[in-house]
């Protein structure tokens, strides 16, 4: 009976190639995440934290404007009651100055010297006031504007146009551009129509 030679199992050259696809090379590095991955997962934190820094300056930047402007509201308009009640002596002293009679040639010296001082005062008093940022405005002639002047009366005017303050009881007051007294006017409210001329010729 005839035998053949039994090749030993590590001679096998089927064996050695199976072994040969299996073989992990000594060099190899164990398997890593993609780079790629790795990359955009540090751009997306990067970005969202960007956008967090953005965010937060810029409501930074709001409450800074907002502290800034309660502030200058703060410091322009705090005195605001007491201009109204200074205001308000400048508005007596001109209803003193308006009920003087009339001047004349003939007017006794000391009236003139009393209209005169009053004159100066008055003048004195309102620079004191403008320096501080009181503005006294004459509306007479102007149109109506309901921001500065309060309608007191309607008066039919063939010289003024309609909507014309034609008359000033008192004069518009601001602090720093703000209103502190309304001026009190007589608006004209055009001239009489036709059928006012025709009631009179009846």
């Amino acid at each position: 009976m005839s035998t053949e030679p039994i090749t030993p199992p590590e001679e096998d050259p089927a064996l050695q190639d199976d072994a040969r696809a299996h073989a992990v090379s000594p060099d190899a590095e164990p398997e890593q995440p993609s780079h790629e991955a790795e990359i955009a997962k540090l751009t997306a934190e990067r970005d969202d934290m960007r956008d967090r820094w953005i965010r937060a300056e810029a409501e930074m930047a709001n409450v800074r404007a907002r502290a800034k402007r309660d502030v200058d509201d703060t410091r322009q308009y705090a005195v605001q009651k007491f201009a109204a009640d200074v205001v308000e002596a400048a508005e007596n002293l001109r209803r003193g100055l308006s009920n003087l009679p009339a001047q004349t040639a003939d007017e006794p010296e000391i009236v003139t010297k009393l209209r005169d001082g009053l004159e100066g005062v008055e003048r004195s008093f309102v620079a004191i006031l403008e320096r501080n940022g009181i503005q006294r405005i004459d509306p007479t002639g102007q149109p109506f504007d309901a921001n500065l002047h309060q309608a007191m009366a309607e008066q039919p005017s063939e010289e003024h146009a309609p909507g014309t303050v034609v008359q000033a009881w008192t004069t518009a007051w601001t602090l720093n551009g703000r209103l502190l007294r309304p001026a009190m006017v007589v608006v004209a409210k055009g001239a009489p129509g036709g059928s006012a001329s025709g009631t009179e010729a009846a």
